[in-house]
């Protein structure tokens, strides 16, 4: 295993470019299974979850792998497969082949966004056997909203020895109200309803950005999706959808992350290609805190003269202030001046950075989902354990202000979400490095 050695009390200066989104990514690359064609996407972060991904679509027979930018687009996937594995680029090509209906235990249980592929196959073989999925532990995420509006479309399932194994002889259309608005929900029936007979509509469904970037993949591919970017989307099912070139959008919660990086270090950073648009509610809490921005472009700077402020902040749905980012804030607001609070209304689990953040030296007090940070003058490094994606990069954060050395462990964690980050902090300042978790 591998851990992150930090040495705190560093400014961050300089410029990052934000990857391509990973939430975004997911639902797009395993959208692949409904295309009848070839399929280039670009601007794919080089990810844990990514590879899981590619293992998982190669494994259903749909081979997608990271492609040379010199590569041509074939439709032969052994041609693919083999093009796939010949360069560096952050390119992925993707070819259906003869497709299988299994998605196995073994790569399901590293990666909850596995279950979405339940819609497409349920779309393109009426069958499909997916293992009941893993991933952060977070809290409960259950799949029933999944599974009840598949079955509002045709599809019939059972659970046999930890697998969901849904069938159906043709998918329909279906009037679909969700009882929360689900991102994974949401995804799981556009890509299913997209070759499903007659038109879906899907109400209260999830709004966030990387929901609309799927259904934006999908339109070019030849789907017939209306309301994008709205709680209510209408989906005319299409007999095919054929291949083509995509550009997935930036990662708004690795954009959340640098500008906290800036904050945190009282820095000044540039960050390429920001989605700032869907980042405006952590902005609006930053700008609150005393954090600058400066729109040039499609670049944002951001910088912090001097200690931040306290703020309260709620998790809402998109376009709330989103969950992924309350442990990023919360270790700003642990040195911030003043009290601040936290309310999570998204995660019942979502605080398990909160110990490790108290064994740098940080003030919080937990009662049920709310949280209680007195800002404190400065932490102190410590060795401190990732529980999760969101909160690894919450105890980056506060290792980069923290006096002395951090060792974050379990940075596999870190590693689904962040493609090389101490690369990327390490070009802007910080002192930090990779090494091997001895303990």
């Amino acid at each position: 295993m591998e851990k992150l050695i930090i040495r705190g009390g560093r400014q961050l200066k300089g410029s990052i470019k934000v990857g391509g989104s990973k939430n975004a990514a997911l639902p797009i690359l395993i959208a692949a299974i409904l295309l009848d064609g070839p399929v280039r996407f670009r601007n794919v972060p080089r990810l844990r979850d990514i590879n899981t991904t590619n293992k998982l679509l190669a494994i259903l027979g749909c081979p997608a792998d990271f492609t040379a930018h010199e590569a041509d687009m074939t439709g032969n996937a052994a041609e693919a497969d083999k093009i796939g594995n010949a360069g560096h680029s952050d390119e992925v090509l993707a070819c259906v082949g003869k497709l299988t209906p299994e998605a196995p235990y073994d790569l399901v249980k590293t990666m909850r966004a596995s279950v979405l592929v339940l819609g497409p196959l349920l779309a393109r073989l009426g069958l499909a056997k997916v293992a009941l999925p893993g991933g952060c532990a977070i809290g409960a995420r259950p799949v029933d909203l999944h599974l009840k509006a598949l079955e509002r479309m045709g599809a019939q399932f059972e659970l046999d020895s930890g697998y969901i194994i849904g069938r159906c002889k043709k998918l329909h259309g279906a009037d679909i109200d969700f009882d929360f608005p689900t991102v994974g929900g949401t995804e799981n029936l556009l890509m299913a309803a997209s070759l499903a007979d007659g038109v879906t509509t899907l109400r209260n469904a999830a709004c966030e950005p990387e929901v609309s970037d799927l259904a934006n993949f999908l339109n070019a591919c030849g789907a017939r999706i209306s309301g994008i970017g709205t709680d209510t989307l209408r989906i005319e099912g299409v007999s095919a959808l054929k291949g083509t070139g995509y550009s997935i959008m930036p990662d708004r919660i690795e954009a959340g992350t640098f500008m906290v990086a800036a904050a945190i270090t009282g820095g000044d950073l540039l960050l390429e290609n920001c989605p700032t648009e869907a980042l405006s509610k952590v902005i609006s809490k930053l700008e609150e805190m005393g954090v600058g921005f400066e729109q040039q472009g499609r670049n944002l700077r951001v910088s912090a003269g001097q200690r931040c402020r306290s703020c309260d902040v709620s998790t809402r749905p998109y376009p709330g202030f989103p969950t992924d980012m309350q442990a990023q804030l919360m270790a700003l607001m642990s040195v911030s001046e003043g009290s601040s609070t936290v309310e999570e209304n998204i995660f019942e689990n979502r605080f398990m950075h909160v110990p490790e953040l108290t064994r740098m030296g940080a003030d919080i007090h937990l009662s049920g989902s709310k949280a209680v940070v007195r800002g404190v003058k400065g932490l102190t490094g410590a060795p401190v354990m990732a529980s999760d994606l969101r909160a690894s990069a919450s105890l980056v954060l506060a290792g980069l202000v923290a006096k002395g050395e951090t060792h974050v462990q379990r940075i596999y964690h870190l590693d689904r979400g962040y493609e090389q980050i101490e690369h990327k902090l390490g070009g802007v300042g910080a002192d930090i490095e990779r090494a091997r978790d001895e303990s």
